[in-house]
């Protein structure tokens, strides 16, 4: 019987490895607390879809080795009066700290990651398509791969056409020109929809001069995105 139980906890230990096979250390470097958000995009989503990670916070997240998602800060967050929880850039509106399945609101800078994909490797980028909120970085925990990183403020260089303002007048995050003018030659749609259509503009260069290693646009270059071998650990920062 002592023989069987020890097989059967040994048994359980490996399934739970064959779920749980990827730990993210999610580190926040910023002055100020971010709230992230993930959201699944395969494989069953994650037990912690948000949380409060204050400045020098750390938080870890067991991920499945073939999960594939997207993972975001949200800042000035808080709850108001009616005990509704509201962000002030990349809310999930889900009212709640977690995002359950919600995803960002736009602007938002975006780490989108999948594990364990085509050839057994990792592929990850970091996309301003959708705009920009809060630097961001994903780097491989035994240092086999190459990291990638939005690590520049974009707020500070963002136009007056494209900037969110706070309540107190600052520039809390930047669309995208998509986002603030729907159209076609900013959004790689219509004519435009194909990537000889649909060239860098002024606005995508700004954000690929501050961030060379993100998706400045849909159509932007592919060296974007990291390879890595399947199973390593990772280390996502904010503000790194």
């Amino acid at each position: 019987m002592e023989a069987q139980a020890l097989l059967v906890l040994t048994l359980s230990l490996l399934f739970m490895h064959s779920i749980y096979a990827v730990t993210f250390t999610v580190k926040n470097n910023c002055p100020y607390t971010v709230w992230p958000g993930t959201l699944t995009s395969s494989g069953p989503a994650l037990d912690n879809t948000g949380f409060e990670l204050e400045a020098q916070g750390i938080q870890t997240l067991d991920v499945q080795a073939s999960w594939s998602g997207r993972l975001w800060g949200r800042t000035g967050c808080s709850t108001d009066d009616s005990g509704r929880f509201i962000c002030a850039t990349a809310d999930c509106a889900s009212g709640q700290i977690p995002c359950n399945g919600a995803g960002a609101i736009p602007p938002a800078t975006l780490m989108e990651i999948t594990l364990n994909g085509d050839g057994n490797q990792d592929f990850y980028d970091i996309s301003l398509v959708d705009g920009f909120n809060v630097p961001i970085s994903m780097t491989p925990s035994d240092g086999g791969c190459s990291a990638t990183s939005c690590p520049a403020d974009i707020n500070a260089a963002c136009p007056p056409e494209l900037a969110v303002k706070g309540a107190d007048g600052s520039v809390i995050a930047c669309k995208s020109a998509c986002l603030a003018f729907g159209d076609p030659q900013y959004c790689c749609t219509g004519d435009h929809n194909t990537p000889e259509t649909c060239p860098p503009t002024q606005y995508s260069e700004i954000f690929k001069t501050q961030c060379p290693q993100a998706y400045s646009y849909a159509y932007d270059d592919k060296t974007s995105t990291v390879t890595c071998p399947s199973g390593g650990n990772y280390v996502v920062t904010f503000c790194p």
